[in-house]
């Protein structure tokens, strides 16, 4: 009789939890319909992310194929954006270097959001002398400015687009660990945390399966917000030559290669220029609006 009633127990508690589920997507996505801002940048970054899924199937010409004859044309019919001093089309590396620019940006934030939330959850988690070790380190990170911390491990490392994206992933690790370890501080206090440990649960299962889908939407608000900061730092990088190197299309290269040419050829830096921009503008509008969201003490 007692498996029956535990097993009815149970059901409801799944279908309680189930209800809820739905009720806090519906509204969400009410909230975010209601922000025109949030809406906006949605709708930048999935055209970005169309042109970086299926951009170089509607590239015109190849990027990376240099025509001296045609070199510094101004933008026209047959070339878009125009040509750059070597002659290659604006538009086609403009579509091909997507690849490059968003990649690194959300290579770098899936870096250092991976390491910063297992630091994080460590260190909230456990606390005491472990909780002190990771929270001095990370102090220590946050001591220098980001983007002069990026810089000092692609010297060290040298310059390559991999280095840009593991030295903006790094400088990306202090923001993560000390959101999700303050989440973390918060929700391991809570009773459901002390019945699941009473029940014999180890810390590694009540970390992954009840500490950290509870502490989920501050890492996605975090995330979103990062990612308009790392392709910009990905893109400056690039632009003081130690990220992506000549010929490769990448944005941040294009703009610091049409610099030279600021007077004659503007649309060489113009178009990589306004690509960055907007792409940044719509990673902050939708950052903000999913932080309205998903806050709950911005609920009312």
């Amino acid at each position: 009789m007692e498996k029956i009633t535990l097993t009815v127990d149970h059901s409801i508690l799944t279908n309680a939890r189930k209800a809820a589920r739905k009720k806090n997507r519906a509204r969400f996505m009410n909230k975010m319909k209601k922000n025109k801002a949030a809406v906006a940048g949605g709708i930048i970054i999935a055209l970005y992310l169309l042109i970086f899924l299926i951009g170089p199937l509607l590239a015109p010409y190849d990027p990376y194929d240099v025509q001296l004859e045609q070199k510094l044309q101004a933008p026209s019919l047959e070339h878009l954006m125009g040509t750059d001093d070597k002659g290659r089309d604006i538009f086609s590396r403009i579509l091909y270097g997507s690849r490059l620019s968003i990649g690194v940006g959300f290579s770098a934030v899936l870096f250092g959001g991976t390491i910063g939330t297992i630091l994080g959850l460590i260190a909230g988690y456990y606390g005491k002398w472990i909780d002190s070790i990771i929270s001095r380190i990370l102090d220590i990170m946050l001591a220098f400015p980001g983007i002069l911390l990026a810089l000092a491990i692609v010297s060290a490392l040298g310059p390559s687009l991999i280095n840009v994206t593991i030295a903006v992933g790094f400088f990306s690790i202090p923001m993560f660990a000390r959101i999700v370890r303050g989440s973390t501080m918060e929700v391991k206090k809570l009773e459901y945390i002390d019945a699941v440990k009473t029940l014999g649960a180890n810390d590694f299962t009540i970390l992954a399966k009840h500490v950290f889908p509870n502490i989920l939407s501050p890492i996605i608000v975090q995330a979103s917000m990062r990612l308009a900061t790392a392709i910009l730092s990905a893109a400056g990088l690039s632009f003081l030559g130690l990220g992506a190197q000549p010929p490769s299309p990448e944005w941040g290269a294009m703009l610091s290669s049409g610099r030279d040419f600021i007077f004659t050829a503007p649309y060489m830096a113009m178009f990589p220029g306004i690509m960055i921009s907007i792409l940044v503008l719509g990673f902050n509008l939708f950052g903000d609006g999913l932080r309205d969201a998903l806050d709950p003490r911005m609920k009312n």
